[in-house]
């Protein structure tokens, strides 16, 4: 028998990878971590799921825990019944908030990491661990000037904000886990917007703060822009290559041990990025430059910037973001399960649609 531990549920990549996990192991069971507050949302999630796909219903256990303590703040007796099986370990969560205070960045995104590796550690040593799945993000790059490999970890990069340098120092534990021996595969996706064909997605922040701005205005569109914007890339995927990667290469041995970079082989520019967000709403772009620095000032000082721009100065670091992302390893890899990431002219008619058409979508995700 094979216990499948998640975190992060039922947040939006545990709510997508829990059935197609169970139905990849017919015999599996998961075990789902979830914080006390989120215990009513996932028993609906949960039971959304089973009426879906009624294969796997019955074969979730949902526990109360917490990653920011030892022991996941797991009961001993579901401790030990981890121990005592086959285990997978599907390491979600995280706290993804850009503008996040240090000291919860530091709790969840690297202590909590270190907490599920020493489970990870525990079961290798009973010889019960089957392999850790860790998702990372492409940004423990920080803000490195240049090509950054799927191998790349330590380059001396500065960080913008503390999500990115807490999943840098989480993903350092794990690369050490791994090099030690832990069977382990990091996964590191960009920035995640929605659906490839129906363009749906839990939230609007990163690059939808931009389509925002955009439809909010009439048929020619101011665009604040930086000096540049035209040569950096802005890299986005769809939500369903991500979890298509993650759910192929789960099961896949040639994964053990590597990381993958779920990245655009050819992201858009900023510039193009905006046109085509502008042009899928109807509207003509018109850029305007400015230095990020002074739009960050504006929205953080300036009474009525904030409110008029409705963009996070916190995500203005994205629109001058150095780094370039090698998928070269990770596009072959992927090949290997039949899975490929669609291009961006591909996907975004469905991004701007479900935007216009969802309103009641709103910017905050569970963590």
């Amino acid at each position: 028998m094979t216990a499948v531990l998640f975190t992060g549920f039922p947040g939006f990549l545990g709510s997508a990878l829990l059935p197609r996990t169970l139905r990849r192991d017919p015999d599996a069971r998961a075990v789902a971590l979830v914080q006390q507050r989120w215990l009513g949302t996932a028993r609906e999630a949960l039971a959304d799921l089973e009426r879906s796909d009624p294969s796997i219903a019955g074969r979730t256990d949902l526990v109360v825990g917490d990653i920011t303590t030892a022991g996941l703040g797991l009961d001993p007796a579901v401790i030990d019944r981890l121990l005592g099986e086959q285990l997978e370990i599907f390491h979600l969560a995280a706290v993804y908030d850009l503008s996040v205070a240090p000291e919860i960045a530091w709790r969840v995104n690297v202590d909590g990491t270190r907490h599920v590796v020493d489970l990870a550690r525990r079961a290798a040593g009973a010889g019960g661990l089957r392999r850790l799945q860790y998702v990372s993000t492409c940004y423990v790059s920080g803000r490195y000037d240049g090509v950054f490999y799927e191998d790349d970890l330590e380059l001396g990069q500065p960080f913008a904000n503390h999500y990115d340098h807490t999943k840098h120092e989480a993903e350092r534990v794990v690369a050490k886990a791994r090099d030690a021996g832990l069977p382990v595969t990091i996964y590191r996706p960009s920035v995640v917007v929605g659906d490839s064909v129906t363009g749906r997605t839990q939230k609007f922040d990163g690059p939808y703060y931009v389509l925002q701005l955009l439809l909010r205005q009439g048929s020619t569109a101011l665009m604040p822009l930086p000096h540049g914007a035209d040569r950096v890339a802005f890299n986005l995927v769809p939500s369903d290559f991500v979890v298509d990667g993650i759910a192929a290469l789960a099961g896949h041995e040639a994964a053990i041990g590597r990381t993958v970079a779920l990245a655009q082989p050819d992201p858009p520019t900023v510039l193009e990025m905006s046109e085509a967000f502008a042009a899928q709403g109807g509207r003509r772009l018109r850029p305007v430059p400015m230095p990020t620095s002074l739009a960050a000032f504006g929205i953080d000082h300036v009474p009525g910037v904030g409110r008029l721009f409705k963009v996070p100065s916190s995500t203005l670091e994205y629109l001058t973001h150095p780094t370039l992302y090698d998928t070269a390893a990770t596009t072959a890899l992927l090949a290997e399960v039949g899975v490929s990431c669609p291009r961006f002219a591909d996907h975004v008619g469905p991004m701007v649609e479900f935007f216009r058409s969802h309103p009641e979508v709103g910017s905050a995700a569970m963590v």
